[in-house]
């Protein structure tokens, strides 16, 4: 897996350096700005990109600004924004239009590399992977797609947006996995999405809400 990190803190970004090194990923490129993940990205074509959030030189949304730039002008390059900051609105910008090879995770919630890792892969492979407190605070907006859902269906969705199969979301509920496939076919029927590639659609079922949180 081939990575280029923006990170403007030197430790976190020699850090992760070294993690994902020791674990066989190819750091192509580290950046300091979001110039710098722009011009990285554009150099070398990486699987994905680690973007941190807040970077020079105003530390406001330049990564979320530039992570939206490589879905637009990269859509083949994964993005997995790594964050300490935990915004909704931030999440709906990134997975507005094509939502695929997308992850939002937060720093201070990821508590094995192991977890960080196979996030990362499955952004790159074209998965999604949100952080479990992004998708309560988008599950819990009140908007009125999600106030269709029970509340079995809203964790089923939960479980869906973290990047779960269905065979996973049965294990941890303690469900079939039919019953799980009700689960979701409910869900993309309430969000109004026709038949389409199952993962297609579980993908637009989370970009659904998120979308709709900002209305």
């Amino acid at each position: 897996m081939r990575v280029v990190i923006a990170e403007d803190s030197v430790i976190l970004r020699e850090g992760m350096v070294e993690l994902l090194t020791a674990r066989g990923c190819e750091v192509l490129a580290t950046a300091d700005d979001a110039d710098g993940l722009l011009a990285a990205v554009a150099a070398h074509s990486p699987d994905v990109a680690v973007v941190d959030i807040r970077m020079p030189p105003t530390h406001t949304d330049e990564g979320i600004r530039a992570a939206v730039r490589i879905r637009a002008d990269h859509p083949e390059v994964g993005v997995l924004v790594f964050s300490q900051h935990a915004e909704p609105s931030w999440a709906a910008r990134l997975l507005a239009g094509e939502a695929s090879g997308i992850g939002y995770l937060l720093k201070e919630r990821v508590a094995a590399t192991a977890d960080f890792i196979e996030a990362l892969r499955r952004v790159a492979a074209g998965g999604v992977a949100l952080d479990p407190e992004i998708v309560s605070r988008m599950l819990n907006t009140g908007s009125r797609p999600l106030d269709r859902l029970t509340e079995r269906e809203r964790v089923a969705l939960d479980l869906m947006a973290q990047g779960h199969s269905n065979r996973s979301i049965a294990e941890l509920l303690v469900i079939s996995e039919r019953a799980v496939e009700k689960h979701a076919a409910s869900i993309f029927a309430k969000f109004d999405l026709p038949p389409a590639a199952a993962d297609n659609r579980r993908v637009k079922a989370v970009v659904a809400y998120l979308q709709e949180s900002r209305t």
